[in-house]
């Protein structure tokens, strides 16, 4: 166990004196680091070299100063292992056999050694910065099974998967049952690898009504949740635009649930149990703002900060291209520096 490391000491329910930061989309995207990275490898080639995949894990750390890293991976890995033919275009990831409106689930079959290149980043990003907390993730069940119908990639919307869910919710059930089989073993083995923290990212948990997830999907998102707890591993949930669906969550779930920006971080406080931490909810489109008008959102929520030990500040969402890194750094130094009356 990591000691002395304010984001460790937080999720653990001691008193910190301020609030740890970090950012999802953090492992790339708008640092100039990274970008001359890209110019020289793929995505797939980063993912796939430990040492290229712990040096882009790592570089927020070192350009930013956030108090812990997220693991350099894509959600769409679990697809892949299952026998999806995954490539990573420069207008969006596309699979060259995407699930149809058969939904046959048969033809999936989970192959783990295709995980293992993951494990051994994990183990090398350890190594490398052993004092340094490491969030392991994977894509929540529904999100994950949106993208294994995605035979376009120049197609964004997946209201074609949504009628299926509606009208073939036996088949697609059977293959949500597939994905969260496959995430569990996953899970298990980024917390045998070394990570120190799990989110699962359930990006279009909004996409259906609040009751389907719920009664639909919820139990499966639980379940490889669960996993990382059975191992001790501290958990997040984030399950983007769920809105008062949040008030189902509960420590049975997950240890920290994540919100998006379509609430309020007071709102979601008030609808969680008070057993959860919480994480957000910062509009990462703020970053566009000037520095006076960050520091004003900044401020809003000091008073939440001050009586609110149990939270971690990040983006109500990833970042988004174009976000000038000079913002970031001034966000970052802010939340440090800033006298939290804790």
């Amino acid at each position: 166990m990591i000691k002395n490391n304010i984001f460790i000491e937080n999720i653990s329910g001691k008193l910190t004196s301020r609030p740890p930061v970090w950012f999802m989309r953090q492992a790339g995207r708008i640092l100039p680091s990274y970008q001359k990275l890209k110019e020289k490898y793929s995505f797939d080639e980063l993912m796939h070299d430990k040492n290229l995949a712990s040096k882009v894990t790592l570089l927020p750390i070192d350009d930013l100063g956030v108090d812990a890293g997220i693991l350099f991976s894509d959600i769409l890995v679990i697809p892949k292992a299952l026998g999806l033919n995954l490539e990573f275009t420069p207008n969006g990831p596309k699979f060259h056999n995407a699930l149809d409106d058969q939904i046959k689930s048969e033809i999936l079959k989970f192959e783990p050694e295709k995980l293992k290149y993951i494990y051994q980043n994990i183990k090398e990003i350890k190594f490398q910065r052993p004092h340094t907390p490491l969030i392991g993730f994977c894509g929540g069940p529904l999100t994950t099974l949106l993208f294994m119908f995605r035979r376009n990639e120049t197609n964004k919307d997946f209201n074609y998967v949504i009628k299926l869910l509606y009208k073939e919710r036996k088949k697609c059930t059977e293959i949500l049952e597939l994905i969260t089989d496959a995430s569990i073993e996953y899970v298990k083995n980024q917390v045998d690898s070394g990570i120190d923290c799990f989110q699962l990212f359930e990006t279009y948990c909004g996409i259906i009504p609040e009751a389907m997830y719920t009664e639909m999907v919820l139990p499966y998102s639980k379940r490889i949740l669960n996993a990382a707890m059975e191992k001790n591993c501290k958990t997040i949930f984030f399950p983007k635009n769920y809105n008062y669906g949040i008030k189902e969550l509960n420590k049975d779930i997950c240890d920290i649930a994540s919100v998006d920006w379509q609430i309020p971080l007071e709102t979601a406080r008030t609808l969680l149990s008070n057993k959860l931490s919480i994480q957000g909810n910062m509009d990462p489109r703020l970053f566009f703002s000037d520095k006076k008008e960050i520091e004003k959102y900044l401020l809003s929520l000091r008073k939440f900060g001050e009586v609110n030990n149990n939270w971690i500040f990040n983006l109500g969402h990833g970042f988004i291209p174009g976000i000038e890194v000079s913002n970031v750094n001034f966000v970052v130094d802010w939340i440090k520096n800033h006298n939290w009356n804790r």
